[in-house]
């Protein structure tokens, strides 16, 4: 990839998770009453056809990685389990009240954090008190994320006893240099030991999250640690680029110097020997930053075109009704989003007042509802229909996306626009041609990590 096209595109943009993106909601006379009436009308649609998604965010961790963007609090007392999950519980009846008839679940993710800080009889009880109300989809798909150093077999089998076939590993990098500076040792052995255990105990789909952009990172180090994670073979990578935002994480991205990360094209580099590596190795290229083997779901979804994107990332759960239980888990109905308290003691708090933790969210009205839609195709199709945009809104992304049309990033036509293999690490610079809210609000200050 020429340096002309990283020092062009390699400007700050969002991962496009939602649209809009959060920054860009309107919270102006935000209440629980309007979440709860889109809720509604989004529950009695989509649980009587594909079920609807479950994001809890378990925020616990023992120690601070130094590149973690998450909402998180550390510590190494573990008597705070019994009281969060108390609280996840009694947030998640909050709900069964609103709801009209028994919810169908098709979709669990535990995120975090650090979801296996929890102990194996905790998280027990915590999903068998959500499941003891509720269906579960025939198709259902439920996965967590663990932590190699501390997941252990009971966590494992109380896990897949529930349901879970579907789990992630983060590794990051095998380099001890690069663990030492973001404060994130773990030694490969461990990342084989539970990888191995999960496959042995009957996990179907198997994840490892690796990150480049890394301080002190270097072509070295990822091309051994994609060889290192072949070996274990797991059925998905996530391979993302870091997104360095101290200005919104604080002290936590803190932990090194500007000087010490990877920039422009030395970073992408290690992007493209890290695909070319993943390539040889026989996993495809999914969406953005995900790559699969052709046996996994995600790889099928893809290529049937039901691939789907929300604040969990890629899924292959089509809802577009998604509840975020626990401190700052964001829910989705596909017309409103909203954002649960970011800070632990206000979640508690309003929990005890028996009322839904929201602090902020958006109503999407009828331009926001079809961007989104355009965003979603590129995110997860590479291309989309423009056919139905107005005149005027269609002119103005079509200007936006002179360049990349000239740079052959993409195709264009009177009805459809076409990301190329040339373009696909481009792909949120094209999306942002689509962000109406983007440009006609431009940020005064730096909200977003490099696009590259």
């Amino acid at each position: 990839m020429s340096s002309s096209l990283i020092s062009k595109y390699n400007v700050p943009g969002p991962r496009y998770t939602s649209y809009p993106t959060v920054p860009y909601w309107e919270n102006n006379g935000y209440t629980g009453e309007e979440w709860e009436r889109h809720l509604k009308l989004s529950f009695n649609s989509e649980n009587n056809n594909g079920g609807i998604s479950l994001y809890i965010h378990l925020p616990f961790c023992e120690s601070l990685c130094t590149f973690c963007g998450c909402n998180k609090r550390i510590t190494k007392n573990h008597n705070v389990e019994e009281k969060y999950i108390d609280a996840l519980l009694k947030e998640w009846q909050l709900y069964l009240q609103i709801f009209d008839t028994q919810p169908v679940i098709s979709e669990i993710h535990l995120g975090g954090g650090t979801p296996t800080f929890f102990n194996a009889q905790n998280l027990k009880r915590l999903l068998t008190g959500i499941l003891k109300n509720s269906k579960i989809h025939n198709t259902y798909e439920f996965g967590f994320e663990g932590h190699p150093n501390n997941t252990r077999e009971d966590h494992l089998k109380a896990l897949y006893d529930l349901g879970f076939t579907r789990c992630s590993y983060g590794v990051q990098d095998y380099d001890p240099i690069v663990q030492k500076t973001i404060n994130r040792i773990q030694p490969f052995e461990n990342v084989k030991r539970i990888t191995e255990l999960s496959r042995k105990i009957g996990f179907k789909s198997i994840s490892h999250d690796l990150v480049f952009g890394l301080p002190h990172q270097k072509l070295s180090s990822i091309e051994s640690t994609i060889i290192k994670t072949a070996e274990l073979s797991p059925d998905r990578i996530a391979f993302y680029s870091y997104a360095h935002v101290p200005w919104i994480k604080g002290v936590g991205q803190r932990g090194f110097s500007e000087e010490d990360l990877p920039k422009n094209n030395e970073k992408r580099l290690l992007y493209e020997k890290g695909r070319e590596l993943l390539e040889l190795n026989e996993y495809f290229e999914i969406g953005m930053d995900h790559f699969s083997k052709t046996h996994d779901e995600l790889f099928k979804s893809f290529k049937s075109g039901t691939l789907h994107r929300n604040f969990m990332g890629y899924t292959t759960s089509g809802s577009k009704l998604m509840i975020g239980l626990g401190v700052s888990a964001i829910g989705d109905t596909w017309s409103a989003f909203a954002q649960n308290e970011k800070s632990l003691e206000d979640y508690y708090q309003r929990i005890d007042k028996n009322e839904l933790p929201i602090f902020r969210g958006h109503i999407l009205n009828s331009e926001d509802l079809k961007i989104r839609a355009k965003i979603l195709d590129l995110m997860c199709r590479f291309e989309t229909n423009i056919e139905d945009l107005l005149p005027d809104i269609k002119t103005e992304i079509l200007e936006r996306l002179e360049e990349p049309f000239e740079d052959n990033l993409i195709q264009i036509s009177d009805s459809q626009i076409k990301i190329l293999e040339k373009g696909l690490p481009f792909i949120r610079n094209i999306c942002m041609s689509f962000d109406l809210r983007l440009y006609r609000n431009k940020p005064s200050t730096q909200l977003f990590s490099m696009t590259i």
